[in-house]
Order: structure tokens, then sequence, then C-alpha cells
């Protein structure tokens, strides 16, 4: 646990400096209701008390998901904004293809809600002059279990360097709520979705490979394959030099 506080201690320092040293006035973070947003909203709790928000920005969600993410602000002590995206998220699908709406594919569907809540979050960041306070992991973030502009579209990342073990370690000494750390991880985005059904691994798995334990051949190779199509994730967008 010692090892947990002086991480805890050292992310929130972390979190001051990038803050401060680009004029910024504090920390704004999604809340999905999930261990990792309410991970970050501890840390950015600590790190600027006065002056962080929390957003709630349920889009057809599961009202387990708002419930949790409510619980996890006041286990923080942040204050939190609920801001309900379901009737921007339809008004776009009817924009975008009034007339197939319903036969888009459901990864397309799906990831328009990350990318609103981004939209959402940078708003609110506008306002107050706040960083926004991205709540994924390493070992998402490697294999490139994100939206790129969603959840990818942010200013920090607290989390990059921990793989979900870590992350799990991390909320048992913050004091994240029972109920957020022994739930199956989701990113919500359809009913029964789950991030390990979608990876097709689990996080034991994922992050022995990516911490350098023995795995199954088939873990690894699944690893490397999901690691390659994910590279422009993880880069800025190419310059061409002509």
């Amino acid at each position: 646990m010692a090892d947990e506080a002086r991480r805890a201690e050292a992310l929130v320092a972390w979190l001051r400096a990038q803050v401060e040293s680009g004029a910024g006035a504090g920390l704004i973070v999604g809340l999905s209701g999930g261990i990792d947003s309410s991970v970050v909203a501890m840390l950015c709790a600590r790190a600027f008390p006065q002056s962080s928000l929390g957003l709630i920005m349920p889009c057809h969600s599961l009202p387990q998901d708002a419930e949790h993410a409510a619980l996890a602000a006041k286990a923080a002590g942040l204050s939190a904004r609920t801001v309900d995206l379901g009737a921007a998220y339809d008004t776009l699908l009817q924009a975008f293809d009034p007339d197939e709406a319903a036969g888009l594919r459901a990864l397309a569907r799906a990831n328009l809600k990350p990318r609103l809540r981004m939209a959402t979050l940078y708003f609110h960041a506008n306002l107050h002059n706040y960083r926004v306070a991205g709540t994924g992991n390493r070992s998402e973030l490697e294999v490139g279990y994100f939206t790129k502009y969603g959840d990818g579209g942010v200013d920090l990342l607290p989390l990059g360097a921990l793989v979900k073990t870590e992350v799990r370690a991390l909320a048992e000494h913050l004091g994240v709520p029972r109920p957020i750390i022994d739930k199956p991880p989701s990113a919500g985005l359809w009913e029964g979705q789950t991030d390990e059904g979608e990876l097709g691994l689990t996080y034991a798995d994922l992050d022995g490979f990516l911490t350098g334990a023995k795995v199954e051949p088939a873990v690894a190779e699944r690893v490397r394959a999901r690691q390659a199509a994910s590279a422009h994730k993880r880069r800025l967008p190419p310059i061409a030099v002509v």
C-alpha cells in the first residue's frame, strides 16, 4: 500500500505541474461509472480540490452507469454535472443518413457516443480554462482499445503508464467504491458489452504480455496484431513532405 500511496502522490503532483505549466486553471474528467474514470476523478479532486469538474454524459446508457458515476464523484469529493447526450446523438444519426440510420454499422454508431462526449468535455473545459484528463490506461492504449478523437481526444493521460492491474490496485488504495471495482470492465457502448469480450483477451493475459510475463503464444499473437492494427491511433497524423 505504501507503493500505491507514493504513486498516487506522484500522479497528483504530475497533474498539477502539467496544468500549471500550460496556464490552466483546473481539470475536467468524463465520469463513466467505471474504475478508470473513478481513479482519475480521485486524482483530479486531490490535485485541484476547488477547480475540478466531473461530467456524467449518458447517451442511451444503462442507468447503473450514471449511478456509479455519481457514486464515484461523491467518493472523490468532486463537483459533477450531468449532460444527457441522447437527443443530440439521435439527431446526428438522422442528419448523417436519415433514410438508413437504423442500418448504420454498430461500431460507427457506438463510436459516435465517445466523440460526442469529447466535444462536450472540451466545451466545458474551454468555459473554465480546464484541461481534459483522459482515463485511458496502458493496457487499452497499447492495443488501441479507445475511440480515435473520442475518449482518445484528451489533454492528459495520468493512467497511461499503468496496466489495468495497477489501476485496480490504485483504486483500492484511493477508496473507489466497491461496486465500481468489482463489476466487469465495460465501455458501455451497447448492452452486454464488456472490455474483455470485445478485446478477445483477459486483462490478466494482456497485462502479463505488456509487463513481460510468459503468456500463451496465441495471446502474444493477438496482442501484437491489435498493436499493429491500432498504431495509427497512437501517433499524430502524418504530414506529407513533398
